[in-house]
């Protein structure tokens, strides 16, 4: 489904969503005399909300270029880049700090006078299985320190990767601001035989008549043309529509290329590993605990294992130990398709746990699972729009927080909640809308249900190449994730750190991670469910 391929009956804004730049330029004009139909330039905040906005807005704030547009040849280049470690022969013992030394240079080899460029970082040690994810300071002068805390004992190897020079990261801040319509959405109409499909949107451009799907109770927007015959209340399906091209001028698209410029490693100039010596005569169980819930890291690999600092981990390794634990239990997972692997996960490996055929739409829900003999019901329904799902019924398209409103709760009640990726493509102030509707309804749950299990499960980093990076950027992620952070801290939930889990591990980074990942999120999340009785 593209613009330039709709069918008869379909209605789009499509003078305003064509790839060839004349037309573009035309509607730009055309867009400052319509008003458009936007649901987050329109919000009325109370003065609380305004203010933490504001802040969460300030917090995330990223240091930008020098004015003027930067050449490629002087935008950051991997490959010339370095990192050392600092004193990289003292003694180190598990418990200390590693910090590491990031210099960054151009494709000219001279070094970089200012900061804003997006690295990963994480030490391993490969013949353990253990891995864990580093702290990056950006000095704002081209220089970049990396924190690690030194978890296992053994030689640990630094590994630093550019996911995005500052040059890059400048144009997603323009295509969040200037081009949420980049991922486009549609939804089918019917009565009868006879049936439309229209472009969607969180905001569409004005000029054409709309239906206004806004939901009664949260106030979240969400709109649709209004279809040629048929009434908005005919409205059947929603899907995603598409992804726009052409997004880039040509000296843009050097920023973003796969083996230069995106997720490429910095090597070290000098030694890139340390020996870590055992700490002496500690009871190593305890090991770098912390009770900070917000101490980085949150955890570590040790032999393809998440122990959390914060929190005690329980391997769930029989499926009779998630019984056990499950047992009495209504489990309700909410979001996108990183939790539903939480939902194909459980199910697959509890042989009890039997899936009820709903009849719904392959991978887009919603699901259920039951174990009729250990009374465990297990829920997946995805989030309200913008989802980019391909086929959600009109009847099935609901919103986490009302969700959560007809949830009674109770010490059997589990519920799990992961919304991220789908809003990438926005300004942020929509995704703090959101949090701020499903927080509301979070703490009303928790107020007459203190007993019940709140856990959130973070974003997770992923593969990215030129196309995936305009729409759904790590960079992208981490803005959202940090914000959500904040926005639950100091609120009864628990957080699995899937940012960590992804970020620290060996294998490729994946936007649905490996099972072995995934394994671990779930036994993080089912030690909040069932603790070690201590």
């Amino acid at each position: 489904f593209s613009p330039q391929h709709l069918d008869d009956d379909t209605v789009s804004g499509s003078n305003w969503i064509t790839e060839n730049n004349v037309q573009n330029s035309l509607s730009q004009t055309a867009k400052t005399t319509r008003k458009p139909y936007c649901g987050y330039t329109q919000q009325t905040l109370s003065k609380r909300e305004q203010a933490e906005q504001e802040s969460l807005l300030a917090a995330i704030q990223w240091p930008k270029p020098p004015d003027g547009k930067i050449p490629f040849a002087q935008s950051t280049d991997p490959t010339h880049s370095d990192f050392v470690i600092v004193k990289p022969s003292r003694f180190f013992k598990v418990g200390d700090q590693l910090e590491v030394l990031v210099r960054m240079k151009d494709f000219q080899g001279k070094p970089k006078r200012y900061g804003g460029d997006y690295l990963q970082a994480r030490i391993h040690s490969p013949g353990l299985k253990a891995g864990a994810a580093g702290r990056i300071v950006d000095c704002n002068n081209g220089l970049y320190k990396v924190f690690f805390t030194l978890l296992w004992p053994g030689e640990v190897k630094v590994s630093v990767s550019l996911v995005h020079p500052s040059e890059a990261i400048q144009v997603l801040l323009r295509l969040q601001e200037e081009r949420p319509d980049r991922v486009y959405f549609k939804s089918s109409f019917k009565s009868g035989r006879y049936s439309e499909t229209t472009e969607c949107n969180v905001c569409l451009p004005g000029g054409l008549p709309v239906c206004n799907f806004t939901d009664l109770y949260t106030g979240e927007p969400w709109f649709c043309y209004k279809p040629r015959k048929l009434s908005c209340a005919s409205r059947i399906s929603h899907a995603k529509g598409g992804y726009l091209k052409g997004l880039l001028t040509q000296e843009e698209s050097l920023f973003f290329q796969s083996d230069v410029n995106i997720k490429r490693p910095i090597l070290s100039s000098g030694p890139d590993s340390v020996i870590v010596k055992p700490k002496a005569f500690t009871d190593s169980s305890n090991m770098g605990r912390t009770e900070d819930p917000t101490a980085s890291p949150s955890g570590y690999y040790y032999e393809d294992q998440w122990r959390s600092r914060t929190h005690w981990i329980h391997n769930f390794n029989k499926s009779d130990d998630i019984t056990e634990c499950l047992q009495g239990k209504v489990i309700h997972l909410f979001g996108d398709s990183t939790i539903r692997q939480w939902f194909e996960y459980l199910t697959a490996f509890v042989p009890d746990l039997v899936e009820f055929n709903l009849g719904s739409p392959k991978n887009v829900g919603p699901f259920m699972s039951v174990d009729l003999k250990h009374n465990i019901l297990l829920k997946f329904r995805c989030h309200g729009p913008p989802i980019r799902f391909s086929t959600v019924f009109s009847s099935e398209l609901r919103y986490i927080a009302n969700e959560l409103n007809s949830i009674v709760g109770g010490r059997n009640t589990v519920i799990a909640i992961t919304i991220w990726s789908h809003f990438s493509t926005f300004p942020v102030e929509v995704y703090i809308r959101r949090l701020r509707n499903i927080r509301r309804a979070v703490i009303q749950l928790l107020d007459r249900s203190p007993k019940t299990s709140i856990i959130i499960k973070t974003a997770n980093v992923q593969e990215l190449g030129p196309e995936v990076s305009l729409f759904n950027s790590d960079w992208y992620s981490f803005q959202l994730d940090s914000v959500m952070r904040k926005m639950f801290s100091g609120i009864a939930v628990h957080f699995v750190d899937a940012w960590e889990m992804s970020v620290a591990h060996y294998l490729p980074h994946n936007l649905h991670p490996n099972e072995i990942i995934v394994k671990n999120q779930i036994d993080a999340f089912l030690s909040y469910v069932c603790p070690l009785q201590t």
